[in-house]
């Protein structure tokens, strides 16, 4: 269910320097590699009393989601069951890469979305993580969540290439 953006740019106060033109705007193909081979990801939620929790995480980009997994008694799962906004960066500062969505739990059929997701998380087998594609069939998906992208900014080389991105809504295959 992968969806191509519409691309923008995004509003900031006077005196960022933000072109008023689309003329170097980024291309989600530009973009997207970034998500997919990443290693390394930051999630943030909301508290239940409305403070902001952060974690890193390990997952997959595939089909134009984010995709990952863990224990239903997390901090971070135990606040997107109560409000699935969430925020997903990646690590650098200066090739900046933050999505917008919403985290809900999903389910994987093992022939199916669950060998494509395992073949992806493959990327961190020689850390010791390498789950079979079996891993979130069961009746709770085995912690498996998804999250789903309403938009994004990227930037490579402030301000000039700083980039909105808005998705269509999109529904996730196999929720629990």
């Amino acid at each position: 269910m992968e969806t191509t953006p519409t691309s923008s740019r995004p509003t900031f106060p006077a005196g960022y320097g933000i072109p008023e033109t689309s003329e170097g705007l980024l291309t989600w193909d530009q973009v997207e590699p970034r998500l997919r081979d990443a290693m390394h990801y930051w999630l943030s939620s909301v508290r239940p009393d409305g403070r902001p929790h952060s974690v890193p995480r390990w997952g997959v980009w595939l089909d134009g989601r984010f995709w990952y997994d863990g224990a239903p008694t997390t901090r971070h799962t135990r606040n997107v069951e109560q409000n699935p906004a969430v925020t997903l960066t990646l690590e650098s500062g200066t090739e900046v890469v933050i999505v917008e969505g919403s985290s809900r739990a999903a389910r994987a059929d093992p022939e199916q979305l669950g060998a494509r997701l395992a073949e992806a998380f493959g990327k961190y087998a020689t850390s010791g993580y390498d789950p079979p594609a079996d891993s979130w069939s069961g009746p709770h998906g085995g912690g498996l969540r998804v999250v789903t992208p309403t938009r994004a900014m990227a930037w490579f080389a402030f301000p000039q290439d700083c980039t909105r991105f808005t998705f269509r809504a999109a529904v996730t295959e196999e929720p629990v």
